[in-house]
């Protein structure tokens, strides 16, 4: 997708503590056993729940001889408490600070020792950590993932040091950084009216510092539960060997009363919301507009999904032609469904789908907005070309596919997770292929007369302030 590649010095944000891009291992899908139609495959796909309420998904694939462990648990920056902006994404740096029988930093050293990658994130509805070893290594990483779910080292020292280590990451990534929030962190603020769903999810810096060591205690306790988490293993292993390592580590860890998930609907928009923001750092404007998106799992919702390839997904995409080719107003587009810290399998509430992009100053944001609407009115007005429609039909299927093989099997561990977390049906997996297919023109067209209507939009307008202080500046250009 293009969001996983913004460019033009505006970089995808992931809420990563440790990049470690250089260790990827490309995934594969060798062992999916072909089905029915010859462009058909189906994931290997064992699921059960422990008695305590911990959901593990099973995935095995002997193509390289490594494994994916990947912990999910069901608390993401959406709803963590009020007037504390920015806690979820904290606490995911005290998973890192020592456990019952690991101290500080030496998840991280465990792991690397045995010749493995870790990595964890913050998103909208969960928080993830995951490690990619030789397969020979899976109970080692159950152990330690077990470890600091049982309990972790919650010390004044280590959430001082990691609100200081957050409020830096806050000051590089976004207010020291041109484009720094744009529009992933910013546009949501704009278009959502809910709270939690509209907040700094990234942290003002004053919540942040707030924080105190109970608070911290308490959120442990509440969300990092076995009965509010998921377990995936991918790769080359044998579920049947698997399953007791998992239960051994795992099922002695008691549950947790979890609160229930607050109202998170949005209601309706009725009316096109603009808004305007100057950034000192940016040298050229830049401009985004993003649409309320069909609920999960609704036939809408799956020709959203297409609508978003026919968009804005590849060279060949209506709106890269119309901008870019025929127009000229800039050098490439960008955006998606959960834009930059996801894409349309991995949330379960609200979410936008959203387009952005950077342009000169010559080009006004209504010649762009002008272009936009051409496109869409002709997807209102009447259904797509069948031939069309199958084109993005591969287009997605290879998205599915690449997702899948992303980071030595960590993209199959993730979809499976989260439609573990959210549906408690990792299997859906295998039905994606089939949900796209029953969309038809009628559909796409119905969608986009709903969902891409001007009155379901927010525009955000990006002006920049260092090309003006570049210009009266001896110091040479902006960067």
């Amino acid at each position: 997708m293009r969001s996983k590649n913004r460019g033009e010095g505006v970089r995808g944000r992931r809420f990563v503590l440790w990049t470690l891009l250089t260790a990827a291992i490309a995934g594969g899908l060798g062992l999916w056993a072909q089905t029915g139609r010859p462009d058909e495959f189906k994931i290997p796909v064992e699921y059960f729940t422990l008695p305590n309420g911990l959901r593990v998904v099973l995935s095995s694939d002997h193509t390289e001889p490594t494994v994916v462990v990947a912990v999910y648990y069901r608390i993401g920056f959406r709803i963590e408490p009020k007037d504390r902006t920015g806690f979820a994404h904290l606490f995911e740096h005290m998973m890192f600070q020592g456990s019952q029988n690991l101290g500080k930093m030496q998840f991280v050293r465990l792991v690397q020792q045995n010749g493995g990658v870790l990595n964890g994130s913050t998103r909208f509805d969960f928080t993830n950590y995951f490690e990619l070893l030789p397969s020979n290594k899976l109970e080692t990483a159950l152990w330690a993932e077990a470890d600091r779910m049982k309990g972790l080292a919650i010390t004044d020292e280590n959430l001082k040091n990691q609100q200081g280590v957050v409020g830096n990451e806050v000051k590089v990534n976004v207010l020291n950084q041109p484009y720094g929030g744009f529009p992933w962190l910013w546009m949501p603020q704009y278009a959502n009216t809910n709270w939690y769903n509209s907040h700094n999810f990234y942290g003002e810096l004053k919540d942040i510092e707030a924080a105190k060591l109970e608070e911290v205690q308490k959120f442990f306790k509440t969300y990092y539960a076995p009965n509010n988490a998921a377990l995936a293993i991918v790769g080359d292993f044998e579920p049947d060997e698997a399953k007791p390592i998992v239960q051994k580590y795992f099922g002695s860890i008691a549950r947790a009363d979890v609160p229930p998930v607050p109202d998170l609907t949005e209601p309706r928009q009725a009316k096109e919301i603009s808004a305007t923001r100057k950034d000192d750092l940016a040298n050229r404007p830049a401009l985004a507009f993003a649409y309320h998106m069909p609920p999960r799992n609704s036939a809408e919702y799956y020709a959203m999904g297409l609508l978003d390839q026919m968009l804005i997904e590849g060279d060949d995409s209506l709106l890269y032609q119309e901008l870019v080719k025929n127009h000229g107003y800039t050098g490439n587009v960008f955006g998606g469904i959960n834009v930059d810290l996801g894409d349309m399998f991995d949330y379960n509430g609200p979410m936008l789908w959203t387009t952005y992009l950077i342009h000169d100053a010559s080009v006004k944001p209504d010649q762009i907005l002008a272009s936009v609407d051409q496109v869409i009115d002709t997807l209102q007005s009447h259904p797509v070309d069948r031939k069309f429609l199958d084109r993005n039909l591969v287009k997605m299927r290879a998205h599915i596919y690449d997702s899948m093989g992303q980071f030595g099997g960590f993209g199959r561990a993730n979809i499976l997770a989260c439609f573990a977390l959210f549906d408690n049906d990792p299997s859906e997996i295998n039905a994606l292929q089939e949900k796209f297919r029953s969309v038809t023109p009628e559909l796409i067209q119905q969608t986009a007369r709903e969902y891409l209507r001007k009155t379901n939009r927010t525009v955000l307008i990006l002006e920049p302030g260092a090309a003006k202080a570049a210009g009266s500046a001896s110091a040479g250009g902006a960067k």
